[in-house]
């Protein structure tokens, strides 16, 4: 991974071990690593003076000046390499007595549990890439992909996976992903934000490496996906606003190279015909997921259909640039234009007047993926998960 593309940002090793070390960027890891005091009171140090010699002897049996293992551990405290790891990984299936023993022994010989190396025994590196092929702008601009972040960081907080947030935003970063990932630095990827023609899908696929997708480009598409039903969240926005008795209804669509973009419209659409109301071209812009996008598109369509009553946007930052537009034109909503986004970000309850939305569970889908990416890297010929999550409107007073 590049230097100024990779961020680490959530998992950490809870015992010490660095598993993401491996990453070449620079990192910011949540969690550190045991700290180890040596300034024991005398009394603790007298009373285990007495127990040097046999701490010595493990040692020594272990190699010359070797670093203490899980069997010098087990055999120390008197117990299984099993329970040791029992200890080691915080299960509840070790007796409080062997629990101590463990203890004991790691905190004698001085044991720290060592990630890094099982993963070289195991050829795992315990670190996941979430890779964006988006620039920092859109990663800061847009409330999807926090929320994304979020669920995935959730998911990862109490495994020993650490997660290398990676953004793609040209060639020279999509060759060296493309040596990252033929290098194995990391167990799998979770990749988000999918453009119909970008290439990383088939290259992680091509490359076997376990891959897990937030969104699709296709309703087949044979990776790994969780998203949102786009498709019927429109179609309940478009039914809510024929409801309110609005039947010049406007799409500021999301950008037709991605799945996420021609669902939504299509779902826009599906309804308006249903309802008896042609779904006219020129009532459609597209626009980009940001808000001058949007502002644009709405521009255009106030140009060309001046007696518009009501806008479907495809994201709720699309929304708060309509509305803005909506102003500046004189517009009011709901009054004159009611308008509804999809997402229903942090950004919907804020906008003037609050959003009415499509509310899609996007910090679910991000745990969803984290937790179906984990399933595919420890059994690779697990079936393909393919699963869309249900959305809801949320009315709110721009409708």
């Amino acid at each position: 991974m590049s230097g100024d593309t990779t961020r680490e940002v959530a998992g950490g090793e809870r015992d010490g071990g660095r598993a993401g070390g491996r990453g070449e960027g620079r990192g910011l890891r949540i969690g550190s690593d045991p700290q180890t005091d040596s300034r024991e009171p005398a009394a603790r140090q007298e009373q285990d003076t007495p127990r040097e010699p046999a701490a010595r002897r493990d040692r020594e049996q272990s190699g010359a000046g070797a670093r203490p293992t899980i069997k010098t551990v087990a055999a120390r405290a008197g117990v299984g390499r099993t329970t040791v790891s029992r200890v080691v990984n915080g299960s509840e299936l070790v007796s409080e007595k062997a629990r101590e023993a463990v203890l004991n022994a790691i905190a004698e010989l001085g044991y720290v549990p060592n990630s890094v190396a099982r993963g070289l025994v195991t050829s795992r590196t315990n670190a996941v890439a979430l890779v964006i092929p988006e620039s920092e702008s859109r990663l800061g601009s847009e409330p999807y992909f926090s929320a994304v972040i979020r669920g995935v960081s959730a998911a990862l907080a109490d495994t020993r996976t650490q997660l290398q947030l990676t953004l793609v935003r040209d060639q020279a970063e999509r060759d060296q992903l493309t040596q990252s990932v033929a290098e194995r630095r990391v167990d799998g990827v979770l990749l988000v934000s999918i453009h119909e023609h970008d290439v990383l899908p088939g290259l992680l696929e091509s490359a076997g490496l376990p891959t897990v997708l937030a969104g699709r480009r296709r309703e087949d598409d044979p990776l790994s996906y969780v998203c949102a039903d786009n498709r019927g969240g429109a179609a309940t926005a478009v039914r809510h606003l024929l409801d309110r008795g609005r039947r010049r209804i406007a799409t500021v669509a999301g950008p037709q190279d991605m799945e996420v973009g021609r669902s939504r419209l299509r779902g826009c659409q599906e309804a308006l015909v249903q309802a008896g109301i042609p779904a006219e071209e020129h009532l459609v812009e597209v626009g980009d997921f940001t808000e001058e996008g949007a502002r644009a598109a709405m521009r255009s369509l106030l140009e060309r259909a001046p007696d518009l009553d009501a806008v479907f946007a495809a994201s709720d930052l699309m929304a708060a640039g309509t509305l803005l537009e909506l102003r500046a034109q004189g517009r009011r909503v709901p009054e004159d234009v009611s308008v509804v986004g999809f997402e229903d970000s942090y950004l919907a309850r804020h906008t003037n007047p609050p959003l009415t939305t499509v509310r899609q569970p996007t910090e679910e889908i991000g745990a969803t993926i984290a937790r179906t990416l984990l399933r595919e890297i420890g059994n690779p010929a697990v079936a393909r998960t393919r699963l869309v999550l249900d959305t809801e409107l949320v009315v709110r007073e721009s409708s």
